[in-house]
């Protein structure tokens, strides 16, 4: 039997699924974006009046997006140094993989989680960076 779980603090998810769900000592989170909570607005993107996206900052993206699942960890009992796997989905890999590696680095350095990393050519907002995660819970 798996318990549903949404955190209070993280951004509304854009799809009818929970923030995570735990099973056993395994948490599994939804997949994870950069927006803030309470709004559209995406961190470090410039769109349109179409929406269109005219400039985006992988940066800021990384730091928003390694809150955000720092944020949906903790509402769940469990924490960044008990992630165990984590794969990440970029939009742009030539341009944004060097950026976003190097963030990830500093993010991780103490706490190394499996990690894949793979090119998609669409979020379903506009984004450039989605986490997909697994942890443990006590």
């Amino acid at each position: 039997m798996s318990e549903r779980i949404d955190a209070d603090q993280a951004p509304e998810p854009v799809g009818l699924y929970p923030h995570a769900r735990k099973h056993g000592n395994l948490l599994f989170l939804s997949g994870v974006g950069p927006r803030k909570k309470g709004s559209v607005d995406i961190p470090g993107v410039t769109l349109s009046k179409e929406g269109t996206i005219l400039s985006y900052d992988i940066e800021a993206q990384c730091h928003s997006v390694f809150n955000n699942v720092r944020l949906v960890l903790e509402a769940s009992g469990s924490s960044w140094d008990k992630l165990i796997d984590v794969t990440v989905f970029l939009t742009n890999m030539k341009d944004d993989f060097k950026t976003y590696n190097r963030v990830y680095g500093e993010y991780f350095k103490d706490n190394m989680p499996c990690r894949t990393t793979v090119e998609i050519n669409a979020l379903p907002t506009p984004i450039a960076i989605e986490l997909k995660c697994i942890a443990t819970i006590d």
